[in-house]
């Protein structure tokens, strides 16, 4: 096993069993188990492992469940507890979220797919979601808002 697959064992293992917050305190971990590492071979790691970032920490990617809710219920769910504010610009919408949230509501979004939606990409606080033209992009922002509890702006 190469040194690269025993670190990405050792960081699923880890995650699965506490939480960790922050990439530097799962750096430390990892070097405690012998396991040196820089930061941006960690953040590698992570992404190549599909690990996801939720507001109590990293999540192996078995953490999603199987099948989940689909459906506008479970978007407005999302979107009521996620969040913040809308905005839209051409072909974009911008949703902000607390700092941590921006995945959780671009995994809910990219499961639902709302009509009008290509595609998402997400920040740790920001979610930006491509439309299909600004009049798709004018009515996914409203879908949404209304999903979410927002008043129009």
């Amino acid at each position: 096993m190469s040194a690269k697959s025993r670190r990405h064992a050792a960081i699923l293992k880890l995650i699965a069993g506490q939480s960790f917050r922050a990439q530097e305190s799962l750096r430390a971990a990892l070097e405690r188990e012998g396991h040196e590492c820089t930061q941006a071979t960690l953040s590698r790691d992570l992404t190549q492992l599909g690990v996801l970032k939720g507001p109590e920490g990293y999540l192996p990617p078995t953490a999603a469940p199987a099948s989940p809710p689909v459906g506008d219920g479970a978007l407005a769910t999302t979107l009521r507890r996620e969040l913040l504010s809308i905005e839209k610009g051409g072909t974009m919408v911008v949703l902000r979220t607390p700092p941590g949230h921006g995945n959780a509501l671009a995994v809910e979004l990219d499961r639902t797919r709302p009509s009008g939606m290509i595609g998402s990409i997400a920040g740790d606080d920001t979610v930006f979601v491509a439309a299909a033209s600004p009049r798709s992009a004018n009515s996914l922002a409203r879908t949404l808002r209304r999903l979410a509890g927002l008043s129009a702006s």
